[in-house]
């Protein structure tokens, strides 16, 4: 038993040993491991030659082991010959390493990287807005910023714009809001549109629902116009400007705006923009005639866009305007691998403009490294709900959920959306409804692109009174009039529920919002949902 109890001993010592020679140490880049590991084998063959009695060093535990003396000999040795140390050459060393990851994060091209090529002002635009509106000062475009809760920052903000006049709109494409009941601008068209149009970056912030579209398509289809009439677009030219968009849905009702504003400036007697639809699930062949003969503009998904990059079916040598639409989505996972691959096909110097609904620290990153100058344009604190969203919460129990969509239905009348975030749960839920006699379409990625486009169609039409959709159709798709949004599944990240709620409560209208809760909500997702009530003044958590 004392034998055994030895060992015991012994066993947990050399335990503690083990530990305290294995603790763990910082993270080493790898070049900066392989050179210490090539100067340890140095240091290990000069110990060897010295003293080989190893038994023995291992008993002058707390004796100056050989590394150290033989680092210390080369500092001395360093600091007599007037050369920098072995921790001098790591500094300069972990510097260059900290230099080349900033220069990655930056999105920039080939052209400018290998040329050391360094912007230091915004790109130049034609535009500025009339004499009156230049006489202003400060004072009164703050207070006008005040008055529709506008917030701007960054250096020579251009003056906000009550008025679609006062920004030297074309009378057709004046008309042409008109015709979508856009009569006057909204606060992120006040200060967004001068932004965009002086050729500033920005990164513009504002509830869904607010107008944010408008704001970035607008001043590329005018660019394009004054591009073409300046010098018409050859077909090897490629476009002058690029929206990116996460979602193929999105990219599409994207082009569907930028098609319907050009078409209004062709028949006012305008030079003809064309655009490019570059998404996932359609066919390229069928845009194969508009890619013949020269486009202005590309709405594209990452995914397909860099395939037709690297396929060489047209360039970005020309493109001067970028747009990132949800930029928040696009900086997730392999989309951001995809838009930095995508930039690095921008030529020259560009105007870049990123839109979302919230402000994550990722597209503040960004911005920093690769924005020039920008202009943040925030209706709204970042993540913020339109107060025109009733929200109502409700406690349901996981087995009691079908049974209470049916009773939040009945609440409003439609068109409704029920959103949940696993897909697998959207096709449950429309079969429920479908046996329960009510006529629904549903939309998930799994879901083919004509099956997406008629589910789509079909609800915007009025053909079908509710829409069950996962994450998809949370993210910048506009649908008019939604009357009820419901939760089926609360979201695990709040700003997908900020996304989600603001399907509803668009242009002036008001919406309501119930979302289901139970024990399986995460409670930090929880406690982010009170703070979002607290401050909208919303309603607690009911039971069901």
């Amino acid at each position: 038993m004392v034998d055994q109890a030895r060992k015991s001993r012994r066993a947990v010592h050399e335990e503690q040993d083990w530990y305290e020679e294995h603790e763990e140490t910082p993270y080493i880049p790898v070049k900066q491991r392989k050179l210490e590991a090539l100067e340890r084998a140095g240091f290990r063959a000069h110990a060897a030659i010295r003293r080989p009695d190893v038994e023995n060093e291992r008993k002058e535990d707390r004796a100056p082991t050989l590394l150290h003396q033989a680092q210390e000999l080369r500092e001395q040795q360093h600091k007599l010959q007037g050369t920098a140390t072995d921790a001098e050459k790591e500094s300069e060393e972990e510097r260059k390493i900290v230099e080349a990851h900033a220069l990655r994060k930056r999105l920039v091209s080939h052209a400018e990287l290998a040329h050391d090529i360094h912007y230091t002002e915004p790109i130049r635009r034609s535009w500025e807005p009339p004499w009156y509106i230049r006489e202003r000062d400060e004072t009164q475009a703050q207070a006008i910023r005040q008055k529709y809760h506008i917030v701007a920052e960054g250096e020579h903000i251009p003056q906000p714009l009550t008025h679609f006049r006062d920004m030297k709109l074309p009378e057709c494409i004046i008309n042409y809001l008109k015709t979508k009941n856009i009569t006057k601008p909204t606060p992120i068209q006040m200060q967004g549109l001068p932004v965009a149009l002086s050729g500033r970056d920005m990164i513009g912030i504002a509830f869904t629902g607010s107008g944010k579209s408008v704001t970035f398509t607008l001043p590329l289809v005018l660019f394009a116009i004054e591009a073409e009439t300046r010098l018409p677009f050859d077909a090897s030219d490629g476009p002058l400007g690029l929206i990116l968009c996460p979602s193929r849905e999105l990219a599409r009702q994207t082009y569907d705006s930028v098609v319907a504003m050009a078409e209004a400036l062709d028949r006012a007697g305008y030079k003809r923009i064309k655009a490019l639809l570059c998404i996932g699930g359609i066919s390229m062949n069928d845009q194969a005639h508009t890619m013949r003969t020269g486009f202005h503009i590309v709405v594209a998904t990452p995914g397909r866009l860099q395939d037709m990059l690297e396929q060489h079916r047209f360039t970005l040598a020309a493109c001067n305007y970028v747009c990132l639409d949800e930029a928040d989505r696009l900086m997730e996972g392999a989309f951001e691998e995809n838009v930095r691959n995508i930039l690095s096909y921008v030529q020259q110097q560009r105007q870049t403009v990123l839109f979302s609904a919230t402000m994550p620290k990722k597209i503040l990153a960004f911005a920093e490294h690769s924005l020039l100058q920008p202009i943040v344009v925030n209706v709204g604190r970042a993540g913020t709900v339109s107060m025109d969203v009733i929200q109502e919460v409700e406690f349901v129990p996981a087995d009691a959920k079908f049974t209470h969509l049916l009773e939040a239905l009945q609440k409003t009348g439609p068109p409704v959306i029920v959103f949940s975030d696993n897909k697998a749960e959207v096709d449950q839920v429309l079969e429920f409804l479908l046996r329960k006699g009510v006529d629904a379409v549903a939309i998930h990625g799994s879901k083919t692109q004509s099956e997406r486009e008629y589910a789509i169609q079909s609800f915007k039409q009025g053909n079908k009174d509710v829409m069950v959709a996962s994450g998809i159709a949370s993210k910048g798709l506009d649908f008019h009039q939604i009357q009820h949004v419901i939760n089926f599944t609360m979201p695990k990240d709040i700003e997908d529920y900020v996304h989600q709620i603001g399907r509803t409560g668009r242009g002036g209208r008001t919406g309501l919002a119930t979302t289901f809760v139970n024990k399986s909500v995460a409670e930090p997702t929880l406690r982010d949902l009170k703070y979002l009530l607290v401050e909208a003044k919303q309603r607690g958590c009911a039971e069901a």
